[in-house]
């Protein structure tokens, strides 16, 4: 994120100063210097106005002035900012005055009578401070609606899915890292013989399990599976059965997936179950 030579000598600067001769000045030593996009007014009372329409990058701001000073104008500048960032530098003759300034938000002063060099130093070093922090707040910006907009995409990429998932399948699920089922879709208990009660009202339609219909199962495919899960390991069309308290013997086939958060840690399991006529 650098800052060239050329940036700088093309920032937008305004210069405000009720002495004609001062304007011009200032002008010509920035025109000297090469800056290409100058411009300056000696009605304080327009700077507001002025700054909203063209947010220059510098005002070199004369403090003692009829009508309106600098403080007022550095004020009223404040009120019709979009940030806190106030790219100003204060002219003045009073040295009592600086202290002040800077506590009213200038970032920086230039002393009366002018000093080439310093105007000329001061003016390049605060330039170069202005357009990097307009980098950062642009590239932040841009960051965030990055984000907002891959976050967008997953959410319909996850609604996508667990629509295709619904229709490729008899139930989906989910389940945290110590196994209990978080989002269930689907006749589970007709199927499973699981009773999954909703216990929270909020968005994530959180489900506990009851032991209590977890019966006729073929242990050995259940601690098959547990062993899997154990491991973190994913699993696809894995093969159990159970018989239900009627005798009746059914068979199912499941898929699932562990699941990790943006620091790898393991927070559950997905996937997706099918009743089958008989085991595959």
């Amino acid at each position: 994120m650098n800052i060239t030579k050329q940036d700088i000598l093309n920032a937008s600067i305004l210069i405000v100063d009720d002495q004609e001769a001062n304007v011009a000045l200032l002008e010509t030593l920035l025109s000297d210097a090469g800056y290409t996009n100058v411009s300056s007014t000696m009605n304080p009372t327009e700077v507001g106005s002025l700054y909203r329409k063209n947010s220059y990058d510098l005002i070199l701001l004369d403090l003692q002035m009829p009508e309106m000073d600098g403080f007022q104008v550095m004020e009223c500048l404040k009120v019709n900012m979009e940030n806190d960032y106030l790219p100003v530098i204060v002219l003045t003759a009073q040295p009592g005055h600086k202290l002040r300034a800077l506590e009213c938000g200038a970032k920086d002063f230039i002393s009366k009578p002018i000093d080439v060099v310093e105007v000329k130093t001061r003016i390049h070093n605060m330039l170069e401070v202005r357009l990097l922090y307009k980098k950062m707040a642009d590239y932040n910006r841009l960051l965030e609606e990055t984000v907002q907009e891959r976050t967008a995409e997953l959410r319909e990429s996850e609604a996508r899915f667990r629509s295709l998932t619904e229709l490729a399948s008899d139930w989906y699920w989910e389940q945290d890292e110590n196994g209990k089922f978080t989002k269930v879709s689907g006749p589970v208990l007709e199927m499973l013989g699981i009773q999954v009660d909703s216990f929270s009202d909020d968005e994530l339609d959180t489900y506990s399990t009851n032991n209590k219909e977890l019966t006729g199962w073929n242990e050995d495919e259940r601690k098959e599976l547990q062993e899997i899960i154990a491991a973190r390991q994913p699993f696809i069309d894995f093969s159990f059965s159970r018989t239900t308290p009627t005798g009746e013997r059914n068979f199912y086939r499941v898929s699932g997936t562990p699941m990790f958060d943006h620091t790898s840690r393991f927070i559950g399991y997905r996937g997706i179950g099918i009743q089958c006529k008989e085991m595959p």
